[in-house]
This record gives structure tokens, C-alpha cells and sequence, in this order.
């Protein structure tokens, strides 16, 4: 079985290849915007499936009888708030502040689609931020890491400086639960500890 990431996100390409697994890319093209009264655990799953389903749309039928597609999703919520990619730095600043000194959640939600049909997981991490100043904000934010991250900030990142303390998974957190990630990839036919490869289309 070979593997397709249906992400372009090159922290989950990072991750993926931890696991040694050869892997393509094809980014799926879906619209993100959350539904209404759609609560954060049922839209990141929702994200993750449909950017799943979106690509197996697209293979063949000889592709699909021998892939494997793998897509996630990761949303920062603080209360029932989900928290995307800032449009802007007041929009980021908006966020970071909202963060600042509070714990909150990452939600990531992963599925696969196979000729099975599509399965997945979800998990939850609790992340506690330090009290931030306008001059920190307004350096991060000049650093351009915060612009393309939910929540405006990436733990992997210059973001770390900013957190006191996390409960759960930090892989999570940076897009992919890994361990939960390489049990549903063995179950569908994936040998892990392979050639590290990646192909870009």
C-alpha cells in the first residue's frame, strides 16, 4: 500500500516522516469555513475527513485499490472559540491576547480514506500560555511565524517561548497525533520504518 498526505502543511510532512514512511503529496481543496453551531470537536473531524474524501475523489481506480490517504486538521479552541489562521496582525494580536495567561485546547482530528471507506481519530491537548506583553505579540508576530498558524502561534516554533505548560501531546499539537496516527496507518496496510521518500505533484 502506498501513502498520499493530504496536506500541504510542512509540519505534518516533518512528522510523517518520523514514522519512516514513504509518503506523496496532494493538498486537498476544501472550504474551512466552520458550520453554524458546529462545536470544535465536530468540525476539526469534519475537516479531517471531507480533506481526506476530497482526495481520494481524485484518484484513479487503480489508486485507489492500493492507497492510503491521509488527512488532519488542527483547531485552537479556548471555550467554545475556534481560533484560525489570522488574516492579519491585528486579527493575530486578537488572538495571542485572548491566549495570553490562559489554558486552552488544540484539537486534532486525522483520517484516512481507503477503499474501506474513511476512519480516523481525535485528540484533545491542553495548552497553558504565559501572560504576554503588546511587545512580545508585536515582536512574534514580526518573526513571521504566527501567519499561517491556528491560534497564531506554532509550539514547534518561537512559539515555545510563550508556553508554560502542555497536557497531552505535542505531536498533537504540531498536526499529527503520532502514535494514534501509526496504529491506524498499520491497520490499513502501511508498513512503517521504510525508505524516506516524499513526491510532490
Amino acid at each position: 500500500m502506498s501513502l498520499i498526505l493530504a496536506s500541504g502543511s510542512p509540519r505534518r510532512r516533518e512528522l510523517l516522516q518520523l514514522l519512516g514512511v514513504p509518503f506523496r503529496v496532494l493538498v486537498a481543496d476544501i472550504d474551512e469555513t466552520p458550520g453554524s453551531g458546529e462545536t470544535p470537536e465536530t468540525y476539526v473531524q469534519r475537516m479531517a475527513s471531507e480533506k481526506a474524501q476530497a482526495v481520494w475523489t481524485t484518484l484513479t481506480a487503480a489508486e485507489r485499490a492500493s492507497s492510503v490517504v491521509l488527512a488532519a486538521d488542527t483547531t485552537v479552541v479556548l471555550g467554545s472559540r475556534i481560533m484560525g489562521k489570522p488574516v492579519d496582525y491585528d486579527d493575530a494580536r486578537r488572538m495571542l491576547l485572548h491566549l495570553s495567561g490562559q489554558t486552552h485546547q488544540v484539537l486534532t482530528a486525522f483520517a484516512l480514506a481507503t477503499a474501506r471507506g474513511v476512519s480516523g481519530d481525535f485528540h484533545c491537548t491542553q495548552v497553558t500560555f504565559k501572560t504576554l506583553s503588546e511587545q512580545e505579540i508585536l515582536a512574534y508576530w514580526n518573526s513571521g511565524e504566527p501567519a499561517d498558524k491556528a491560534g497564531a502561534y506554532g509550539i514547534q516554533g518561537r512559539g515555545a517561548r510563550y508556553i508554560r505548560a502542555i497536557e497531552g501531546s505535542y505531536h498533537s499539537v504540531m498536526g499529527l497525533p503520532l502514535d494514534r496516527v501509526a496504529d491506524h496507518l498499520e491497520a490499513a496496510g502501511i508498513t512503517l520504518w521504510q525508505e524516506q521518500t516524499v513526491h510532490e505533484f
